[in-house]
């Protein structure tokens, strides 16, 4: 996720803003509805429950999701009137199959009006709950059905709790953790991937970039209408559609990869020394992950002070003050760039399950950025911050759970999930394992990993399974103790290796010390 613009704060002390079977286990889904037989003619409206939250169950953000059908395409549209401190105007469509019996569909939508809806073309009732959008269509539908809701809505880019971000000259998204059902609605889990369309009209003189490829620009008077969509299949957390006075920096990545990095438009001579370093490094991912998994990368600077940067698919977002970092500090911005970068294989084209995976977002992009930073910068500080990561283990187990299973942030504060130990605690994992299979094997598994969950979804119990098929033996038992174990298990390879003693409560409460870089202010962006 998103690194600090500033990079003076240790990224072990960095916040997100950028599944466990065990766990899962003892959460129990939360169905669509009654499975009983029903008649084809009987309308929703007779046969539907009252409206209420749904969830697919998943143990740390149990209301996210909805059960009962599966989103195969979003095609949203925007129109932006010039001001950031109003509502858009919208329409969402949402192609999907139908898996469960549905006499009402559940969409994650709040903090906007709507108007109407239809499903199938037909108009459908409709009815708030929670943070929920619960559609009444006029029959009941079935497994296999193909399902299409159009909603015609509003987006409100005003108020605290994520989605859109203001910025001097326009709007962008930061929807991660939960905040794109605060701008569409939709499927907010990254469970349900599924490919975007986005259609985006604003005044003439601002630009629109969003995820994937444009496909049109059409100007009509004093507006102009733009057409993105993506080739591959996204999580809603990772869709970004930013509008702003911008210019768009062009270039060629390996094997022609397109890139295209979106800065303020007074930024265009000084981004291009920053965004011109982008070729090498996804050259120097390659080597490790294998080809680039996506259509398109690059960097979009958004004329605000972020405290973060996110690695929205295709177009990882920073602050503009980051623009200054790279050059101020080369050895540590550098390293968040490959931060957000390492994230479009780890996180966007293969996806956590479930937000108890998360480690095997950031703790990749953690370790790859560690990796770099080693090799291209700084020899020897890989080991330096696997032992300091070490050290302070223990301590981030005891204040946010171990790395496969953290604890359930409060409600409302969803971004306590993005604690120390998701990142370094995460990475240190990584490393254990690389120890004790050796690295070329390590090597084998990274690229097997990204190759065969590619454009999917998967968890840690798939990470273990791997992590033993390619060692040739059992693995479950030595990743159990790391991933799940309340102490830090022995460091492979290093005997002299200890934990912290334990700090004083003040210091020992990293979740606090991460609220603080979480703030919007002049310190560190985290990296998510």
């Amino acid at each position: 996720m998103l690194r600090s613009a500033r990079p003076r704060r240790p990224l072990r002390h960095a916040l997100l803003a950028a599944a466990v079977l065990a766990t899962l286990a003892a959460a129990p889904a939360v169905p669509a509805a009654s499975t009983a037989p029903a008649a084809p003619g009987r309308t929703g409206a007779q046969d539907a429950p009252p409206p209420r939250p749904a969830g697919i169950g998943d143990p740390l953000f149990p209301h996210l999701g909805n059960p009962g059908y599966d989103v195969l395409a979003y095609d949203i549209a925007l129109t932006y009137s010039g001001r950031n401190d109003a509502p858009l105007t919208a329409r969402t469509e949402i192609t999907a199959r139908v898996t469960d019996r549905l006499p009402r569909i559940n969409l994650d939508f709040t903090h906007g009006t709507v108007r109407d809806v239809t499903v199938n073309g037909r108009p459908a009732a409709h009815a708030r709950a929670g943070e929920d959008l619960v559609v009444t269509p006029e029959r009941t539908l079935y497994p296999g059905e193909r399902l299409r809701i159009a909603v015609r809505h509003t987006s409100d880019p005003r108020g605290n709790g994520g989605g859109w971000i203001r910025t001097k000259d326009g709007l962008a998204m930061a929807n991660q953790a939960d905040a794109a059902h605060r701008i569409f609605p939709g499927n907010d889990h990254p469970a349900d991937k599924a490919r975007f369309t986005f259609r985006v009209t604003a005044p003439k003189d601002l630009t629109v970039v969003a995820n994937g490829l444009r496909l049109a620009r059409e100007r009509a008077g004093a507006r102009t209408t733009w057409t993105y969509r993506t080739a591959h299949p996204m999580a809603t957390e990772l869709a970004q559609v930013s509008i702003g006075r911008s210019a768009v920096l062009r270039g060629t990545g390996p094997h022609g990869l397109p890139l295209r990095h979106v800065v303020p438009e007074r930024d265009r001579r000084t981004a291009r020394p920053v965004v011109d370093r982008t070729a090498a490094q996804i050259a120097w991912m390659e080597r490790y992950a294998g080809r680039y998994p996506l259509e398109s990368y690059g960097m979009l600077s958004v004329d605000a002070p972020l405290n973060f940067a996110l690695e929205t698919q295709t177009l990882s977002v920073f602050g503009r003050d980051f623009l200054r970092a790279v050059a101020q500090y080369p050895k540590r911005a550098e390293g968040v760039l490959v931060h957000e970068l390492a994230h479009q294989w780890f996180g966007n084209s293969v996806t956590p399950r479930r937000w108890s995976d998360l480690w095997l977002n950031e703790g990749h992009a953690t370790w790859y950025e560690a990796l770099f930073t080693d090799e291209r910068h700084d020899r020897g500080s890989l080991v330096r911050r696997m032992r300091a990561a070490y050290e302070q283990s223990d301590g981030w187990r005891r204040a946010g759970g171990p790395p496969a299973a953290p604890r359930r942030p409060a409600d409302g504060g969803q971004l306590e999930l993005f604690r120390p130990v998701v990142y370094d605690g995460s990475a240190l994992v990584l490393y254990a394992l690389r120890q004790e299979i050796g690295a070329p094997a390590f090597e084998e598994l990274e690229r097997a990993w990204v190759t065969r969950h590619r454009d999917g979804t998967a968890g840690t119990a798939d990470f273990v399974a791997l992590a033993s098929e390619i060692a040739g033996r059992d693995l479950e038992g030595f990743l159990h103790a790391w991933l799940y174990g309340e102490r830090t298990p022995p460091m492979p390879g290093h005997p002299g290796w200890k934990p912290a003693k334990p700090a004083t409560r003040e210091k020992a409460a990293a979740p606090a010390e991460l609220a603080k870089a979480a703030k919007p202010a002049e310190a560190a962006q985290p990296a998510r």
